[in-house]
């Protein structure tokens, strides 16, 4: 799978699906899978390291998790986040942020916003480095947006996004992410590109969907929001498991004699 494959899908109709990672054990299993792309995303600070935002992480822990996961992840497409303010000061500082990420392995980079990006991703493309986009949502910039809110429901802001798509679009992004944002305007924003669209949040009619691991696999039992679905009661069947694991230490049938060495 490379950027050119990606296109051809959203030329032929065809959906495409991503999906969160960050370690070498889960790589392994995705690899095995249809999952079309991995995105080792900012979204670590979260879920593997207990933020209530993507903004402490950095790039070095970035490579970290990106490292882990090329090495069990060979097959796929892999897309590194680029964290909060890692490619918003000056040229050399954005580019250094970005060589580390693609040295770590990842294919591609992917950013948050529009505005003060474009020239940046104009000399990353010419550069030869893929870029991602990603529009709506944008959970790095959470406290100018006031939290957690589903963005282009007002039709300024609709035009801004609209705007703003076209404009990754001219920049060289190979493809796009929408976070939660109104149906109607996903689907005009994925008829109006060549790129690809990747929702999360955005409806059925971008090009392909994104969810967090864990979140699909139901490890997060608490986040609820309206556009995720569980496709595996995860939390209950890992307690199940400590659980029994548990019982067979302590009533003594763990490790059985088949289970010891003489």
């Amino acid at each position: 799978m490379n950027i050119f494959d990606i296109q051809l899908m959203k030329s032929k109709n065809q959906k495409i699906s991503m999906t969160t990672c960050y370690d070498y054990w889960s790589a392994r299993i995705i690899n095995e899978s249809k999952i079309h792309l991995v995105l080792v995303g900012d979204s670590a600070a979260n879920v593997i390291h207990g933020h209530n935002s993507t903004i402490p992480i950095d790039t070095d822990t970035m490579c970290i998790h990106i490292s882990a996961v090329t090495k069990g992840c060979p097959d796929k497409f892999i897309i590194g986040d680029l964290p909060f303010l890692s490619y918003r000061k000056d040229l050399t500082f954005n580019m250094t942020q970005v060589e580390k990420i693609i040295k770590a392995g990842a294919h591609a980079v992917k950013l948050e916003g529009a505005d003060g990006n474009i020239n940046f991703i104009e000399h990353c493309v010419k550069s030869g480095v893929p870029v991602m986009g990603h529009l709506g949502l944008t959970p790095q910039s959470i406290h100018q947006m006031g939290g957690f809110r589903v963005q282009g429901r007002h039709q300024e802001q609709a035009k801004l996004i609209k705007e703003q798509a076209l404009a990754l679009e001219k920049a060289g992004c190979f493809s796009l992410v929408l976070e939660c944002v109104p149906s109607p305007l996903a689907t005009e924003i994925t008829n109006s590109l060549s790129i690809p669209t990747i929702g999360i949040g955005a409806g059925p009619d971008t090009d392909g969907q994104v969810l967090v691991m864990h979140d699909l696999l139901g490890i997060n039992g608490d986040f609820k929001p309206k556009f995720l679905r569980k496709f595996l009661n995860g939390k209950e069947l890992l307690l199940q498991a400590f659980n029994e694991y548990h019982d067979s230490v302590i009533n003594k049938s763990f490790p059985s004699i088949e289970e010891s060495y003489e």
